[in-house]
């Protein structure tokens, strides 16, 4: 039998030395698939054990030939580019990486919303260009006694509450399906529908995975419940927003301005109105970024392909089977288990 084999779909990173670091002493090959063909990409994924993808789309038809693979291991918190479903007729597990930065996620929400309400963009770019003495007529307004509605409470959502503790705000307020309403025990913040946290919010937060139900939540007719002059910032994923109807109260300023690290085209290089805008921060779906939770990412990823492989649930599925593939004896005898820090 030859050596068990991993698949990297599409490369993101360059270097994938902590994951081999992961697979060594266990006779496994890490194969790196880039632009090759199809008909190379298909025999590879033919003959994978196990995937690891990143933010190509495995659809059920390339999940229908995966003969002999195992487990879909996908670099990052969301899994919307896997057919789940599709994986788990075929009795392959899908697994992720659910907790690996929300510090760093909360941090560049923060960030943005401090950018936006300080205009620092703004202020910089005119700066630059020599003028001087322009704080007084760009409209900025104080941060504290207003009100941050955070929409979404996972780890991150929880991260960035901790995070805003001494901005002096007057509310922070919270809409999570998973939380009954009324306050949140010890934390400072109330529980409230989706459709209050929009009304009364100055600053809008968006902590959601991009689930069906999710696609296009902030919408016109959301944003339409808006205050006048808010702020939105969206570190989640691209679809939970329309962003047609964002750019448009942007232009007319029913938005004050929006900090937007995903987008539902990436890179948004097609929506010239919303990269003309002069009110929106943009930055390139980076917020899961740090040097340290990169290097998390990539050994939680491939500790999934591991596990399944010695014959475990994978850390961090996101499908239950009924019947999984069995690993046979892949793995050669002795091996001990390399755990996730």
């Amino acid at each position: 039998m030859g050596k068990p084999t991993v698949v990297v779909t599409d490369d993101r990173f360059g270097s994938y030395e902590i994951e081999r670091a992961v697979f060594e002493g266990y006779g496994i090959e890490l194969v790196v698939l880039d632009r090759e063909g199809d008909r190379v990409r298909r025999n590879a994924l033919r003959e994978a054990d196990a995937v690891l993808v990143n933010q190509r789309k495995l659809g059920a038809e390339e999940i229908e030939g995966l003969q002999r693979c195992l487990v879909i291991s996908r670099y990052g918190t969301g899994y919307d580019n896997v057919d789940v479903e599709a994986a788990t007729r075929r009795g392959i597990w899908v697994a992720r990486v659910p907790d690996y930065c929300h510090e760093e996620v909360a941090d560049h929400a923060l960030s943005l919303l401090l950018a936006c309400a300080r205009r620092l963009p703004s202020i910089d770019r005119r700066v630059r260009g020599g003028e001087w003495n322009i704080h007084t007529g760009l409209g900025t307004r104080r941060i504290a006694g207003k009100t941050l509605g955070i929409l979404g409470y996972g780890w991150t959502g929880r991260a960035l509450h901790r995070k805003v503790a001494g901005l002096g705000l007057g509310r922070v307020l919270v809409s999570d399906h998973r939380l009954a309403q009324g306050d949140l025990a010890g934390t400072g913040a109330l529980v409230v529908p989706c459709d209050k946290l929009l009304r009364d919010s100055d600053f809008v937060s968006l902590h959601i995975p991009m689930r069906g139900e999710n696609r296009h939540l902030i919408d016109r007719a959301s944003l339409g419940l808006m205050k006048p002059g808010a702020i939105l910032i969206n570190t989640s994923r691209g679809p939970v927003i329309d962003q047609e109807a964002v750019v448009e109260a942007l232009m007319e300023r029913r938005l004050d301005s929006a900090g937007l690290d995903v987008f539902e085209g990436e890179p948004p290089i097609e929506d010239t109105a919303l990269r003309s805008l002069d009110n929106v921060i943009l930055t390139d779906h980076c917020a899961y970024y740090s040097e340290e939770s990169l290097a998390e990412l990539k050994h939680k990823a491939a500790c999934n392909v591991l596990e399944v492989f010695l014959g475990h649930d994978p850390t961090y599925p996101v499908n239950r089977l009924e019947k999984a593939r069995t690993p046979g004896s892949l793995l050669q005898a002795g091996a001990a288990l390399v755990t996730a820090p």
